[in-house]
């Protein structure tokens, strides 16, 4: 049996297009599942939509696993920005704000509702709820579930760390940045 307590996703939603898209994973939140979240929205649906993007920008919460202080999120989004040919600039909402995200309102509200009462025996049952998520003014969810096995505690040297090309903004620079891709 699953519990919704052993899930974890991240999710992206698009205004103009009204659609999210919720990766679940199995094991464990990490920067590098973050990471790889975004690299599946972007592989699905990012790449398809927003062809000629230059530039990708991520509103984030301030801790966990895409924390502001976390290297091994910078880390990753690195290998991102060089897979995607994308810069990356990242927006953390300051400690404390999180309620503030438009995602937890806009989506996981309709997402709980939608599931509301339905016991969540199985990946398969968790990923047809999230799936099956709609509303009235057109908003539908796509889920996809990450089976790898994510390891905590990866730790990023200061010499990786120093080849990241990270640009950090004038305006509140620990929490607004920019990654840019490699040559």
């Amino acid at each position: 049996m699953v519990s919704h307590a052993f899930i974890k996703s991240t999710s992206w939603r698009s205004r103009t297009r009204n659609e999210g898209f919720v990766n679940v994973g199995i094991s464990t939140d990490t920067a590098e599942f973050a990471v790889n979240s975004i690299w599946q929205w972007w592989r699905h649906f990012g790449r398809k939509h927003y062809a000629g993007a230059e530039n990708l920008l991520i509103c984030a919460d301030g801790g966990g696993s895409n924390g502001s202080r976390t290297k091994a999120w910078k880390f990753y989004l690195q290998d991102l920005a060089n897979k995607t040919g994308l810069s990356i600039t990242v927006a953390h909402y300051p400690p404390g704000t999180s309620k503030w995200n438009k995602i937890e309102h806009k989506m996981f509200s309709f997402i709980s509702i939608n599931w509301k009462g339905k016991p969540l025996e199985n990946y398969e049952a968790i990923i047809n709820l999230i799936s099956a998520t709609k509303t009235k003014s057109g908003l539908k969810v796509k889920a996809k579930l990450d089976k790898k096995q994510y390891k905590k505690g990866f730790k990023v040297s200061q010499k990786d760390f120093d080849k990241i090309q990270l640009k950090f903004h004038q305006k509140f620079p620990k929490w607004n940045y920019t990654i840019y891709p490699l040559d």
